[in-house]
């Protein structure tokens, strides 16, 4: 189906409206609900490279993440953002650090893998802790006795940390600055560290400071 000048300036701005309301990303199979006509994804990917485009030169910036599209802020403005409403440092338990990073960095895996690699037993906590985040996920069973669960992340964990797939995710080390960046500041992620560390067996002392950047879990992963 061709569309004429006026016809295409109006998908592109009914796009652009979509993407600017949404608190979600949106896909492409979406954005074709957005009209009462047939509209092929290659056209709405031409339209998307053209918003790309007319948003090159302005504070925020069309990205594609795992879910669909969306429109977010420049990374180069946050320090500055910041400044409106002052955050104080976050620290992450390091269990639910070092949980988070080998599911994402070994899935599927099961709770007996995550306790090998780790050494240590792993809170039920932890796990519903990332669970209900919406960053993991049970995805299957190993075909082993007793049928452990496998879990894997989630497309929401890709979406929230900018990520398009898996093999977007940066070096180990570099995971906790990412999250920093992008969820950081997500009160959903804040963790009552007593209470989990409790049922941990490396003690309260031991988390992640987002202020250093340090992941303190990488050597028990690679």
């Amino acid at each position: 189906m061709e569309f004429d000048e006026g016809q295409m300036l109006t998908i592109k701005q009914t796009v652009e409206a979509a993407m600017l309301s949404s608190q979600e990303p949106i896909s492409i199979q979406e954005m074709k609900r957005l009209f009462d006509f047939d509209i092929s994804a290659t056209m709405l990917k031409s339209v998307l490279a053209e918003l790309s485009d007319d948003w090159a030169s302005r504070s925020a910036e069309l990205v594609e993440v795992a879910s669909g599209w969306r429109f977010q802020v420049r990374s180069s403005f946050q320090a500055d953002l910041n400044r409106l409403e002052p955050q104080r440092p976050i620290k992450y338990s390091r269990a639910v650090m070092e949980t988070l990073a080998i599911i994402a960095y070994k899935q599927p895996v099961t709770r007996g893998d995550i306790e090998d690699i780790r050494g240590v037993a792993v809170s039920p906590n932890i796990l519903k802790t990332l669970e209900s985040r919406g960053w993991i996920d049970q995805i299957g069973v190993r075909e082993t006795p007793g049928r452990p669960a496998l879990f894997g992340t989630t497309s929401h964990f890709l979406d929230d940390l900018g990520l398009k797939t898996l093999s977007d995710l940066p070096p180990l080390d570099d995971l906790g600055e990412l999250i920093d960046l992008h969820a950081g500041t997500s009160e959903q992620l804040l963790l009552d560290v007593d209470a989990v560390d409790a049922e941990d067996s490396r003690g309260e002392g031991d988390v992640f400071d987002e202020a250093s950047h340090t992941f303190a879990g990488s050597k028990a992963i690679n």
